[in-house]
């Protein structure tokens, strides 16, 4: 493996565990209990088969040439919703369906909290909406929290605020949309950058083109609080009072410029997850942290407790693996791991 993917798999760790990590905690509400098992709620589910998702349209890509990765990703989010038992769910075959590996992880079909826009999206079973035209009403936050592992297929070339966008408006509203993808910019910058203020900055100027409805106060009053009155849980609920992708992209982006060190990830996570609406934001500041300062610097105690951490280590490793060494073979060249095509099905 060579530096650069050593680099890019400790990101994408970093980035996929904080997630997961941080919406554990908020789940919690940032009071961690001594001993068990720390379980992410439905956002974690969801951004897990966000990466599989991804892994199966650069797979489709590769293998057909012709591929609307939103489409292949708003498969995973239907694949979910009916483990989870969801009615009026679409079965996309009769036999072996869902398939893919992560659908047979027992923990990832447990119940662990709603996403009624999410599944009232889905339960309509043609693909409707886009960056440039979303068709749904919702502004809650599983937009953005399930979409920020999108931002790390930024190492790898085209547009990753555009392609998160694309997937929060397969089920919600342009405010939403536009928090997908700036929160997705964040992410992507924070890997390339290993700095906080850096990716925020140039998340900043990247959604001055694409953000269409969210205000541009929504990121700039985070900046301003954070170095005027930073760590503070009053400040914080202010930024975030509700379940909205808007709210959870400030209060995330807050966190993550209060406590930029390495070495602070465990307080930016409690304070994150101690608001109400918590459980979004200490996922957004899980996530961008995560990326910025890669996985060692997650706390090893907590991290060792997270029902999902194999789950997320899995899904890191494969999403390097797709786009770094394409495990599935192309054209050229025959593949390397004979079960990757029934691990990830590219249909």
């Amino acid at each position: 493996m060579t530096g650069t993917a050593v680099r890019q798999l400790a990101t994408a760790r970093g980035c996929l565990l904080g997630l997961l990590l941080g919406d554990a905690i908020g789940a919690v509400a940032g009071t961690v209990p001594i001993d068990g098992p720390l379980r992410s709620t439905s956002a974690g589910q969801l951004a897990c088969f966000t990466v599989e998702g991804v892994i199966r349209a650069n797979l489709r890509s590769t293998h057909r040439g012709i591929c609307h990765s939103a489409s292949v990703v708003r498969h995973a989010y239907t694949r979910w919703a009916a483990l989870q038992g969801a009615p009026g769910i679409h079965r996309w075959r009769e036999d072996h369906w869902p398939d893919g590996w992560l659908a047979q992880v027992p923990a990832i079909a447990a119940h662990r909290g709603t996403a009624p826009a999410t599944v009232s999206a889905l339960q309509r079973h043609a693909f409707v909406g886009s960056t440039d035209h979303p068709d749904w009403t919702s502004t809650g936050a599983h937009a953005l929290t399930r979409t920020l592992p999108v931002g790390l297929t930024a190492w790898w070339g085209g547009q990753a605020g555009r392609y998160a966008g694309d997937l929060a408006a397969t089920t919600h509203a342009p405010e939403a949309v536009d928090a997908a993808l700036v929160g997705a910019a964040v992410v992507a910058g924070a890997g390339r950058s290993g700095n906080v203020a850096t990716a925020v900055a140039q998340a900043r100027q990247e959604g001055q083109e694409l953000v269409r409805v969210m205000p541009g106060t929504t990121l700039s009053a985070a900046v301003e609080a954070a170095d005027e009155r930073p760590r503070r849980a009053d400040v914080l609920t202010q930024l975030a009072p509700d379940g909205r992708a808007a709210s959870a992209l400030a209060g995330g982006v807050y966190v993550a410029l209060s406590f930029p060190e390495r070495g602070r990830l465990r307080d930016a996570l409690l304070l994150a997850g101690s608001v109400p609406h918590g459980e979004h934001v200490a996922a957004t500041a899980g996530a961008i942290l995560g990326s910025a300062h890669g996985v060692d610097a997650l706390p090893l105690e907590l991290v060792s407790r997270l029902e999902l951490a194999w789950v997320a280590d899995v899904l890191a490793r494969d999403l390097v693996a797709e786009f770094t060494d394409s495990p599935a073979g192309n054209g050229y060249r025959p593949a390397a791991d004979p079960e990757w095509l029934t691990r990830y099905p590219g249909w």
